[in-house]
């Protein structure tokens, strides 16, 4: 059981290496995808992660292209603040894509504009912020998904 939690651009490099903790503890894989904004050994990624960073079971891109030309079989959702359905109505199954966007922009607007079916959004009931972080957000949806599975 597990699922693939794909960052595309990743920004902050706390947020990457506490994702990447929690790709090990929900038996998930980690997709990294250039560029990012920090270098993967920077310490801070380390430091998030800790000393589980080596049992990662981590791929890293040079680009959105060659993460589609060798996913291009895979079956995929895209969570984004832009969505208008809501992540429980995810129809979960092992191994899905879970694809998040980076930090200050979220998923690129092609990527939008391309998957209007498999798009989908956690709801914020406030006005007073734009979003979640990152890594929160990968937490709320994929352990919603291991609770959907394991019904």
């Amino acid at each position: 059981m597990g699922y693939n939690i794909v960052l595309i651009e990743p920004e902050i490099p706390m947020n990457t290496g506490n994702i990447g903790r929690l790709s090990l503890a929900s038996g998930s894989k980690l997709h990294l995808v250039k560029p990012f904004g920090f270098d993967i050994d920077d310490s801070r990624v380390k430091r998030a992660g800790l000393d589980y960073w080596k049992h990662i079971s981590l791929h890293i891109y040079e680009s959105i292209e060659e993460f589609y030309t060798i996913n291009s079989d895979k079956k995929m959702v895209y969570l984004s603040s832009h969505a208008n359905k809501d992540y429980c109505s995810i129809e979960f199954e092992d191994e899905l894509f879970l694809v998040f966007g980076k930090e200050s922009t979220g998923l690129p607007n092609s990527i939008i504009s391309e998957n209007p079916d498999t798009l989908y959004k956690i709801p914020i009931y406030s006005d007073h912020i734009r979003s979640l972080n990152l890594a929160n957000s990968v937490s709320i949806v994929v352990y919603e998904g291991l609770r959907a599975i394991k019904k």
